[in-house]
């Protein structure tokens, strides 16, 4: 599934918007990549996937993104933080 996500990165918390496009609040500034990986684990956890059927396709320099979610992948085990 292909979707459109707007990205609001150094948000006080991180959160998923449901809408078109959806909109992810992160806490992670965009420096070195981590508001990306944070932005993959936070979906992977919305879809209930593994981060491995989160892909970025586009934007990912960008507040605009275009991602791609494997759904038929096995559903990801939660982990007692």
């Amino acid at each position: 599934m292909r979707i459109d996500v707007h990205v609001i990165p150094g948000s006080n918390k991180s959160s998923v918007e449901p809408g078109d496009p959806l909109r992810v609040h992160l806490h992670a500034k965009p420096v070195d990549g981590k508001a990306n990986e944070e932005l993959v684990e936070l979906l992977g956890r919305y879809f209930g996937v593994n981060c491995s059927a989160i892909r970025i396709k586009n934007g990912r320099t960008s507040r605009n993104k275009t991602v791609d979610v494997n759904l038929a992948t096995t559903p990801s085990i939660p982990r007692n933080s």
